[in-house]
């Protein structure tokens, strides 16, 4: 928790209350549920928290934006974004049963009235969003093809609405199509941790 309250000094009391109740409650849920790998799930507010937190470096999203995070998994990077603006709407996605499960009873505990849970596939949602964030689950080309359509024309925030992909390693190849209209960001350059030594953020406007 003193990792978050190092790169993020203005939290409210309540956002400081709500991500300092997160390894708990991910620790009762894994449990049950195995959503965290067990060697993270100790380090989640640098490996899950943090890395998800990473997108507020690069975009503060304005009141009423709406993000889907395809993909979610247990819930990252949806819910610490959503603790983190709470005036914007997070809806998390993910075609496995179980681990929306957890995202929908995690966010309850939370009280987090920004969140909707969605037990489907990306391609089947019809509904318009702002920005597609994920923490990657495919190469960058399919994940592309997969959610572009989600992607609303009309843009209210400082950067263009578009995708927001979390992803580390080499993958020149993956972006070499796009080369021309993605952004790539430097976590480093943000936080000093060496977890994050080959993680990036690729923003795609769209």
């Amino acid at each position: 928790m003193e990792t978050i309250l190092k790169y993020f000094r203005d939290l409210t009391p309540a956002q400081i209350e709500k991500i300092s109740r997160l390894k708990d409650l991910y620790l009762d849920w894994n449990s049950k549920i195995n959503v965290i790998s067990r060697k993270d799930i100790d380090e989640i507010y640098i490996r899950h928290v943090l890395h998800s937190l990473s997108i507020a470096k690069i975009i503060s999203f304005t009141n009423g934006t709406q993000i889907i995070d395809v993909g979610c998994g247990g819930g990252f990077p949806g819910i610490p974004l959503a603790i983190l603006f709470p005036d914007s709407h997070f809806t998390l996605v993910d075609s496995i049963g179980k681990k929306i499960q957890v995202v929908s009873q995690i966010s309850s505990a939370l009280d987090l009235k920004n969140v909707t849970a969605i037990n489907d596939r990306a391609e089947n949602l019809k509904t318009k969003y702002d920005f597609v964030a994920s923490r990657a689950i495919t190469a960058f080309p399919k994940f592309v093809s997969l959610t572009r359509n989600l992607i609303s024309k009309n843009n209210h925030n400082a950067i263009p609405n578009g995708i927001i992909y979390l992803k580390g390693g080499d993958f020149t190849s993956e972006i070499a199509p796009f080369k021309k209209t993605v952004e790539v960001f430097d976590i480093p350059d943000f936080f000093e941790e060496s977890y994050f030594e080959t993680k990036k953020i690729i923003f795609m406007p769209l």
